[in-house]
C-alpha cells in the first residue's frame, strides 16, 4: 500500500456513491499527487485487485469493507497527527452562533444494538442529567438511517452526542485561539474534579484518545453520575492568558444557552488538575463529548463510535429526553 493508493481510498471513503476518475485525479491534488486519469486508473485496477474497491462498470468505484480496514490499519506513521489537524480543521468549520443558536456544531456519533434500546435509555437519562456531558442535546435514529455523513448499520441505534471541539469552534469565531493538548480521564471526588489520572497527546496520536480510553475500561462515569465519585473523560485545552477574562464570559453564555462542557478554567500559568501549562497560558478542562457512551459501555452494552464524525445542524437536535420515545 503506496501513499497514493492510500490517498485513493481516503477520497473513496468519504463517499457513499459512486466516484469516477475524473473525480478522484480532481481531488488528489489536495493530497499533493498530480496524476492523470489513465494512472489513477492503473492505481485503481491494482485496488480492485486487492479487493479494496469495487468496480461499477465505467462510472467508477466504491471502497469496500476490506479497503476501509487496511485504510484503518496501514501507514500509521502517517496518521500520527491525524486527530489534531481534525481538530484544527473542524473548529474552523464549525458555524454555531450563540445569538441564534443556528448553525453547525460537531457531533460524535455512536451506535448500539437496538434490542438494548430501552436499558441504554435507562443508562442514558441520569448522565445526560449531569455535568459531565457537553450538551442534552441529541439526536436518536435507527438503523438505515443517517445522521450527517455517517450511515448508522441496520440492527443498530445510532446516537449523535455534541463534541467537545464545538467549544473550540464557538472560541475561534469569538477571536480566542484555543490549543488542544490532550485527551485524560479525570477522577472525580465528593463532586469536585480531583486531578488527570490518564493522558494521552493530541498531537502523538492516531486515534481519538477518549475512544482509546472507553475501549481499555478506564472511566466509571455512572460511579461519577450516581456516587459522585468516579472517573470521567475529559480534554485539556489551553489559551492565552489576555483571553481569560473574554472566554469566562463565553463560558457562561454557552452554559445560559443549555452548552456546558467547560469543567474548570484555571489560573494564569499556573497547573490546573496537576496538568502544567505553557508560558503565558491558562489552562481550561472540557468535559469529553463521549462520556455518555462511556457510561454505556460501563453497563455492558456494546457500542461502536466515530468520535469527531461530522457537522450538524444545532437546531435540529432535541433535548435527551424528548428522544427517549423513539
Amino acid at each position: 500500500m503506496n501513499k497514493t493508493m492510500l490517498a485513493i481510498l481516503k477520497i473513496l471513503d468519504r463517499y457513499s456513491e459512486v466516484v469516477g476518475s475524473r473525480e478522484i485525479s480532481r481531488q488528489l491534488k489536495m493530497y499533493g499527487i498530480d496524476l492523470t486519469e489513465r494512472t489513477v486508473r492503473y492505481h485503481l485496477r491494482i485496488l480492485d485487485e486487492r479487493g479494496y474497491t469495487e468496480v461499477f462498470g465505467k462510472e467508477g468505484r466504491k471502497i469496500t469493507e476490506k479497503g476501509r480496514k487496511e485504510l484503518e490499519h496501514s501507514l500509521v506513521s502517517e496518521r500520527v497527527g491525524f486527530v489534531i489537524s481534525k481538530i484544527e480543521s473542524l473548529s474552523y468549520l464549525t458555524t454555531l452562533d450563540l445569538a441564534t443558536m443556528d448553525g453547525n456544531a460537531i457531533l460524535n456519533i455512536s451506535y448500539f444494538p437496538e434490542d438494548r434500546l430501552r436499558d441504554a435509555m435507562k443508562v442514558l437519562k441520569p448522565v445526560f442529567s449531569s455535568p459531565y456531558v457537553m450538551s442534552s442535546r441529541v439526536i436518536l435514529t435507527g438503523g438505515g438511517e443517517r445522521i450527517g455523513d455517517i450511515t448508522i448499520p441496520h440492527g443498530m441505534i445510532g446516537i449523535g452526542t455534541i463534541c467537545s471541539v464545538t467549544i473550540n469552534g464557538i472560541f475561534l469565531k469569538a477571536g480566542i485561539p484555543v490549543t488542544s493538548r490532550f485527551g485524560g480521564v479525570v477522577e472525580i471526588n465528593e463532586g469536585r474534579p480531583v486531578r488527570f489520572i490518564s493522558l494521552i497527546s493530541y498531537d502523538g496520536s492516531s486515534l481519538d484518545p477518549l475512544e482509546i480510553f472507553i475501549r481499555s475500561k478506564m472511566t466509571d462515569v455512572l460511579g461519577a453520575v450516581k456516587n459522585y465519585s468516579g472517573k470521567i473523560l475529559a480534554s485539556f485545552r489551553e489559551i492565552p492568558i489576555v483571553c481569560m477574562d473574554e472566554a469566562k464570559k463565553l463560558a457562561m453564555e454557552m452554559r445560559d444557552k443549555g452548552i456546558g462542557g467547560i469543567l474548570l478554567i484555571g489560573s494564569p500559568n499556573k497547573p490546573l488538575l496537576e496538568v502544567a501549562v505553557g508560558i503565558d497560558r491558562v489552562g481550561i478542562v472540557i468535559v469529553g463529548g463521549l462520556n455518555p457512551i462511556a457510561a454505556l459501555e460501563e453497563s455492558g452494552i456494546s457500542t461502536e463510535n466515530k468520535a469527531m464524525s461530522t457537522l450538524y445542524p444545532y437546531s435540529k437536535l432535541k433535548n435527551f429526553s424528548e428522544e427517549v420515545d423513539l
